[in-house]
């Protein structure tokens, strides 16, 4: 069995640029940050206007300071936009941790924004918002917070001092307070709903777990009420009626191998994995978890080694609801292969779940094939081929 990553041919030039810069933003959603920074630097070309109009008036010492400063600050947007670890609000097992070259680039971004005040004047402030921005994107709760405060006295106090700042309306000085309070209580509901999502899976499979205990329940509880009955009868009967006696014990062994019968195929449902049982289960525990779920029609399965895709599909499932944070789940069976594939935060995310390694065990048993790709608009991709 062979165990490797298969990047669609759609996906290279992209996949190739986010390597490059180390992009993992929004888990699986990286290329979201380039879109991000490209849309910065498309707002950031309004003080292309100012300036022109210092090179119009030759002030080549001012035009050429503001030229590299709004550059270099361009720049640095993208760097940190998107060639730099963002948090992930989805997961609620661990605050996210800083990445350490955040720093270097919000302490590159100050001289930048300083210049494009200093020479460009008022119209320069609102850019300032980025470094407030960036932080609060790229740090912590506790550090993007004192950034953002730090950004609020960076433009307060000048556009009261500095006459030339005076026409800043006040307002946008608290505009960081606003995007740091609008951050956090984004995260925080989507860590709540992340939560909600994995405790909603949970408890299906709680619910499934009730669901046997009470069809063993029903089966043994009426069965040896009915076997208790017959068999005082019989009891009674023994020396009265030998032939009616004996109808009854045989009545009793009759509901004893039913009632059997019945407890071994409902244990046997949880023994035996098979393909029909677990897409049942799997539309239960995506439902549970808010993913769409594309699952094949049960009574038209192809033929197959449906035993291997049932425990394909449970692991694949599993790590789905778990650790993927994916919205939609799809799966495809031919005679030869299952494919499971969801739109969640990629091979990482992936990696996280530690029953591949069984699952891989298993297709080796079978003499299959493993793969693990990225489709193009991301997620993960889990197939499985076994020999025709």
């Amino acid at each position: 069995m062979s165990f490797r990553t298969v990047l669609p041919p759609s996906a290279r030039v992209s996949g190739f640029l986010d390597r490059r810069a180390r992009t993992d933003i929004f888990g699986a959603g990286g290329r979201r940050g380039w879109f991000g920074a490209l849309l910065a630097v498309i707002w950031l070309a309004y003080l292309a206007t100012p300036v022109l109009q210092l090179w119009r008036q030759h002030d080549q010492p001012s035009a050429v300071a503001a030229t590299v400063a709004l550059a270099g600050y361009g720049v640095l947007i993208v760097v940190a936009l998107a060639g730099l670890r963002g948090t992930d609000p989805r997961d609620p097992a661990s605050p996210p941790a800083a990445d350490r070259r955040v720093w270097p680039v919000l302490a590159a971004m100050v001289p930048c924004a300083a210049v494009l005040v200093v020479v460009v004047g008022a119209a320069a402030v609102p850019a300032v918002l980025y470094i407030a921005i960036v932080a609060v994107l790229r740090l912590p709760a506790r550090a993007s917070g004192w950034v953002c405060m730090a950004v609020v006295l960076a433009i307060l106090l000048p556009a009261l001092a500095v006459p030339r700042l005076a026409g800043v309306p006040v307002y946008v000085a608290f505009l960081p307070v606003f995007i740091w309070a609008v951050r956090q209580i984004g995260q925080r509901g989507a860590r709540l709903t992340q939560l909600a999502r994995r405790q909603q899976a949970e408890l299906a499979v709680a619910g499934e777990r009730n669901r046997v205990a009470r069809d063993v329940h029903d089966i043994l509880g009426h069965s040896l009420t009915v076997i208790t009955v017959k068999t005082e009868l019989a009891q009674r009967l023994m020396d009265l009626d030998a032939d009616r006696a004996k109808a009854e014990l045989a009545d009793v062994e009759r509901l004893a191998r039913e009632a059997l019968t019945g407890v071994r195929d409902t244990v046997g449902g949880l023994r035996e994995v098979t393909l029909r049982g677990e897409l049942a289960n799997a539309r239960s525990a995506l439902t549970a978890a808010d993913i769409a779920a594309d699952l094949p029609d049960p009574a038209r399965l192809p033929a197959g080694n449906h035993e291997l895709f049932g425990w394909v599909l449970r692991e694949a499932v599993t790590n789905v609801v778990r650790h993927s944070a994916a919205r939609r789940c799809a799966v495809t069976v031919t005679p030869t292969r299952i494919e499971v594939t969801d739109d969640g935060r990629g091979l990482r995310a992936a990696a996280a779940g530690s029953g591949l390694a069984g699952l891989r065990e298993r297709t080796r048993a079978a003499g299959g094939t493993l793969t693990l790709s990225e489709p193009a608009g991301g997620g993960v991709r889990v197939a499985v081929t076994v020999p025709g």
